[in-house]
């Protein structure tokens, strides 16, 4: 008998005897071989209980093919059975992202569903020993934060801006506004700029133009509130101008504009305005420009129901206490009040830019827009 035939009778053998029952047998009969198929000495093995030997011929197949999606079912519940929860975790996630991306045939998604429900089981596991473990501590922000990123309770978002990158920057969403030596003075305008917003509006609500609009030499923004004023702004500063109609009636603004470290860049900036948010609209999550810069909210009408999401952090505005963000990371808002919501806003550098820095940084953005028109900055 050729050595052929005779490990397929051997096999066969092997397959009969787990059939019955008989692990042992199969066992035996398989390490008679010269080469014996390595998942049906996995599956002997682990009807014998031998871990070890399962766990070896499971890695000969994903040696060779490293997406058999069995054998990546099979080391997570080897894994399981040795009581290595974060191993089987870690097979089981590799087996369902193969599945995701291949597809699995009918047979397997039993196992399938199985993976999925022990990394849930794990994952609640890991959060109550890990809250037993830290329980004593005090409350601290950034290991609360850490500590849910790791369970995957909360997103990461990081700086994206759409058009410049200005590189190892902290990646704050909110800055506190008592880390800035301004702020008090401005905050304390506020009810003398909440005068002259209400003598405008009552003047002529009409002053108000939608934030978004299209420009005749671009294509249109991607934004469902293109054009529209439920989302308006009446600008001070516009493309580093001043609006002068709007400047002069508004003396309170200006002079508290004039307290903050705007930045001044020819056709870009100062960029100051009243942005207005009207009940039942909300602003989509985007991403700004640039990353070199905090984007400030006075808040001027604050109805409840309105609110600012910047990364996973979300804050509600209230009059008069500013808010400083990073509108290079993702954030929305919205109005979910009966009534219009109206912050003074404006951008500062970054306080982590050095002097030289924004220095060449304004040479930079110039010559950018030097190029060509300048691409339309909303300021978030």
């Amino acid at each position: 008998m050729g050595d052929d035939n005779r490990d397929t009778i051997l096999a066969d053998a092997a397959l009969a005897a787990l059939r019955r029952g008989d692990a042992a047998g199969a066992l035996a009969t398989l390490r008679d071989m010269r080469d014996p198929p390595a998942m049906l000495l996995a599956q002997a093995c682990n009807r014998s209980g031998d871990l070890d030997g399962e766990a070896a011929a499971l890695r000969r197949i994903l040696d060779s093919d490293i997406r058999n999606l069995p054998a990546l079912l099979a080391m997570g519940q080897n894994a399981q059975r040795r009581g290595d929860a974060r191993g089987a975790t870690s097979w089981f996630r590799s087996a369902l992202a193969q599945a995701a991306a291949t597809g699995a045939p009918p047979q397997l998604q039993p196992l399938l569903q199985q993976a999925q429900a022990s990394i849930a089981q794990s994952s609640r596991s890991f959060e109550d020993h890990l809250t037993t473990a830290i329980s004593d501590l005090p409350p601290l922000p950034r290991i609360q934060l850490a500590t849910d990123l790791m369970l995957g309770k909360r997103t990461l978002f990081l700086q994206q801006p759409s058009m410049f990158y200005f590189p190892e920057l902290p990646q704050r969403a909110f800055y506190e506004r008592s880390a800035f030596d301004w702020v008090p003075a401005v905050e304390a305008m506020t009810d003398a700029i909440v005068a002259e917003l209400e003598a405008v509006r009552a003047q002529e609500d009409a002053a108000f133009a939608p934030y978004v609009q299209a420009s005749p030499l671009r294509p249109a923004p991607n934004n469902p509130l293109r054009d529209d004023a439920r989302w308006s702004a009446l600008y001070f500063w516009q493309n580093g101008e001043q609006v002068a109609a709007n400047a002069d009636r508004c003396p309170a603004v200006m002079a508290a504009l004039a307290l903050a470290p705007i930045p001044v860049i020819a056709g870009r900036s100062p960029m100051a305005l009243w942005s207005l948010l009207k009940p039942g609209t909300h602003i989509q999550p985007h991403h700004g420009l640039l990353n070199t810069r905090l984007i400030c909210h006075l808040p001027l009408l604050t109805p409840e129901g309105c609110a600012l999401r910047v990364g996973a952090e979300t804050r509600e505005w209230r009059k008069g206490e500013m808010l400083l963000f990073d509108d290079s990371i993702e954030h929305e808002a919205w109005n979910r009040g009966a009534e219009t919501r109206v912050v003074l806003l404006f951008e500062i550098w970054r306080p982590e830019i050095s002097p030289e820095e924004r220095m060449a940084l304004t040479q930079l953005f110039q010559a950018i827009d030097h190029f060509g028109p300048a691409q339309v900055d909303s300021g978030g």
